[in-house]
């Protein structure tokens, strides 16, 4: 980490450089260390560690973007060179009218010294755990154990800079047996609330419950969906349509709908980078400090995140959701969260008369963006529901769902949260779920 005070100066040299119209640059500097798993003993121990330098110059209208991973004043100065370069290069956006100014950003901790201090050994540690336990009881454990100090930075030429450190702690696994599998996932900025003995046993008992899996009939099943399967869905709603510009390109299932009903009247959900259940930000990749932003509230749509341009194509103010310049998306949630609800899980058993039990979701894909309908298969711990019990494993499924009218359908939202890292962007503190007519589509082999 190589501190603020030495990013500033680095930033402050690269805008001292720049003969641009206007300047940004954004450091990202990161150590991230990983311990991977495989057949029950651990096999790699890597460590990475890395600066990058992004500048983005603005001539009149038209905008370059160059990186470097070079901290010296050469490199530093041919980044410049190479974003004015490149601006001059292309088409004037006659949408963008200028980068930022300066706002006061919010103080929110998210840098934990035991994460960034974490070593070899305690990693090792913990995957042993998982590894001894799978062993002693005939399974082949798998996984990843990642820890990370990362660092952000924004400067800019009107005067805006923001620095933030934060930590990050995730671990999960995947246990096999012949003809079975188990999944658990935990994530924290906190290293010590990453509790191996615990997932390790929720995996082994998911895996051998999951032994010699009966196969059913597709069709439409209430399903009972653990938070890693509420979390890998409400990312692809997010993506779909929760960012500005995509209701600005009429793609978003949110154009020309905000205050109309577009789910059950039980579901909330809202992006929030300075909630410290979450994996915290209080500043986006512009250095804009982030606002809480409501999709949907009690069923209804409420409003989508924005960017400094997409907000100025609407004469309005961003909520702090950029990504790193430049990229299609146009700005993002990501630190998604879900309002809980009161159901436990054994309540939403206890329920359920006939369905199916999902831990999680592979391979999910959209099919079309303004109905909301997605795709994938069920994974790692499927299984029947039976009179209010799990009574077989089952063969996994494939679905196609528009995930709205799976919102719709909602009968009951779990009262614990759990934090998941995305495999996509960022994070999702979510609820579980008890969905009716939840629709299943095909079957597979395993």
């Amino acid at each position: 980490m190589l501190g603020e005070a030495r990013i500033k100066e680095i930033a402050e040299r690269a805008l001292a450089l720049s003969t641009a119209d206007q300047t940004e640059v954004v450091i990202l500097g990161e150590e991230n260390r990983l311990t991977r798993f495989a057949n029950s003993y651990i096999h790699q121990n890597v460590a990475e560690k890395n600066t990058q330098i992004r500048v983005r110059a603005v001539v009149g209208k038209k905008i370059g973007v160059a990186t470097t991973n070079d901290l010296s004043d050469e490199a530093l100065n041919q980044a410049v060179e190479s974003a004015i370069g490149t601006a001059k290069l292309q088409r004037e956006n006659p949408d963008f009218l200028s980068l930022p100014s300066p706002q006061p950003i919010p103080q929110v901790e998210g840098f934990v010294e035991a994460t960034a201090g974490c070593t070899p050994e305690e990693r090792a540690q913990a995957a042993s755990i998982i590894c001894r336990r799978a062993t002693e009881e005939g399974l082949n454990a798998s996984g990843a154990f990642t820890t990370a100090a990362q660092e952000i930075a924004v400067a800019n030429s009107l005067g805006v800079f923001a620095y933030y450190p934060t930590t990050l702690a995730d671990l999960e696994t995947v246990l096999m047996a012949d003809s079975g599998s188990g999944y658990a996932h935990a994530t924290s900025v906190d290293v010590s609330q990453i509790d191996a003995q615990a997932l390790g046993q929720e995996a082994i008992e998911k895996t051998l419950r999951s032994r010699d899996p009966i196969e059913i009939e597709p069709g439409d099943y209430t399903v009972i969906l653990e938070e890693h399967a509420v979390e890998e869905m409400l990312f692809y709603l997010t993506y779909l349509g929760c960012g500005a510009l995509a209701v600005q390109e009429k793609r978003s299932f949110m154009t020309d709908r905000f205050g109309e009903k577009i789910s059950g009247r039980n579901i909330s959900l809202w992006d929030d980078g300075l909630d410290p259940q979450g994996l915290p930000l209080p500043f986006d990749y512009e250095g804009v400090p982030k606002k809480k932003v409501d999709f949907i509230r009690g069923g209804l749509a409420t409003s989508v995140v924005y960017d400094t341009y997409t907000a100025g194509r609407e004469e309005k103010e961003s909520t702090g959701h950029a990504l790193p310049a430049p990229n299609p998306y146009g700005p993002l949630p990501a630190n998604r969260f879900m309002a809980a609800g009161q159901a436990t899980r054994e309540e939403m058993l206890a329920s359920t008369e006939r369905g199916i039990w999902v831990t999680r979701f592979h391979y999910m894909n959209p099919v079309h963006h303004l109905k909301t309908i997605i795709t994938g298969m069920t994974r790692d711990g499927t299984f029947l529901i039976e009179r209010g019990e799990i009574t077989r494993p089952i063969k996994n499924l494939r679905f196609t769902q528009s995930i709205l009218e799976a919102l719709s359908s909602v009968e009951m939202v779990g009262k614990e949260r759990k934090l998941l890292l995305s495999s996509h962007l960022g994070c999702g503190c979510v609820p579980a779920l008890k969905i009716d007519n939840f629709t299943f589509t095909g079957v597979t082999e395993f």
